[in-house]
């Protein structure tokens, strides 16, 4: 996105109060979009089905007297405050503290499975919530004011923790950590891991373990993944494994088309059928703007047996 203004500050102390600024630098982009869905065809009424994307990003960044940067940003989407954090930079990585809005280590990687524009288990939504009426993904926990920890770069690898201090649903404090590697001696390669540990606050002290591990690789126009993802539950019959894969293929500079699946396995003891989710989609860039939408499907959806839907979505996205 290219930056409508930038402003040379003198001081930003007094919203970053602890820090000594030598200079700051104020930035803003956006984005704004179009877009016409319907999460659960066939099921209920859609509504208009027209909506509007809005986004503004304000960044507040500068030099602090020890030559490590600090950076303070705020969106304002739909006409409200949305995400905001502030971000300390050096040599040794990045550490960010996340008011609200980012994904934790774990669920930034929930699924990387290559696709021209949402995975197999976005889109379809039968409630309007995100609690029960979307797909079950493995994707780990997290919520506001947040740590963020990244390392530099290393022969192509990255490693990133995430920490919060007794998440809202959680009786102790919350973290996980993800890897990432791109090797240098393999262009197009890309592998990673993460790990999830944390206990739910019940009386039985409910504990939950997830991992996840993928590779995809770019050869030519073609972009191919896999990914595998696997929840260990301490209460009965709660365990769950995923598998994911997609394929992309890059037509020219502009057109992108793909497939991507996700399939849900349940612990056999809870009497549920296996989860499976498909999408096919395609993007078109040009300049500034991005048309794109996909078909998604969903069969057994969260492990009922016949819970079958279908959702689509098309949108127009203009980037400043």
């Amino acid at each position: 996105m290219n930056n409508l203004r930038k402003i040379g500050l003198s001081a930003l102390a007094g919203s970053l109060a602890t820090f000594s600024v030598n200079a700051a630098d104020m930035s803003v982009s956006g984005s704004a979009a179009i877009t016409f869905s319907d999460a659960n065809r066939e099921f209920g009424s859609n509504g208009n089905g027209f909506t509007m994307g809005d986004s503004l990003n304000f960044s507040a960044s500068g030099e602090l007297d020890n030559g490590m940067s600090i950076t303070l940003a705020h969106e304002i989407d739909g006409g409200a405050l949305d995400d905001y954090s502030i971000t300390l930079s050096g040599d040794f990585g990045t550490l960010a503290f996340d008011g609200h809005g980012a994904s934790s280590a774990f669920g930034a990687v929930d699924d990387v499975t290559p696709n021209a524009y949402e995975e197999a288990w976005d889109i379809i939504d039968t409630n309007g919530t995100t609690t029960g009426g979307t797909p079950t993904v493995i994707n780990g926990g997290g919520t506001d004011n947040a740590f963020i920890y990244t390392s530099p770069n290393v022969g192509g690898a990255t490693f990133k923790v995430y920490y919060v201090n007794h998440v809202s649903d959680a009786a102790e404090s919350y973290m996980d950590f993800a890897v990432d590697i791109n090797p240098e001696m393999v262009e197009g390669l890309r592998l990673g891991f993460a790990s999830a540990d944390h206990t739910i606050a019940t009386a039985s002290s409910r504990e939950q373990e997830e991992t996840t591990m993928y590779a995809t690789y770019a050869m030519g126009g073609f972009t191919v993944g896999v990914q595998s993802s696997d929840l260990d539950d301490t209460t009965a019959n709660s365990d769950q494994e995923s598998i994911a894969y997609g394929v992309t293929y890059a037509v020219n500079d502009d057109l992108t088309i793909g497939y991507n699946y996700h399939e849900v396995e349940f612990e056999s003891g809870a009497s549920l059928s296996d989860q499976e989710s498909a999408t096919i989609g395609a993007s078109f860039t040009s300049g500034s703007m991005t048309i794109g939408g996909a078909m998604n499907t969903s069969d057994n959806m969260a492990g009922a047996a016949a819970t079958d839907r279908e959702g689509y979505e098309f949108s127009v996205t203009f980037a400043f």
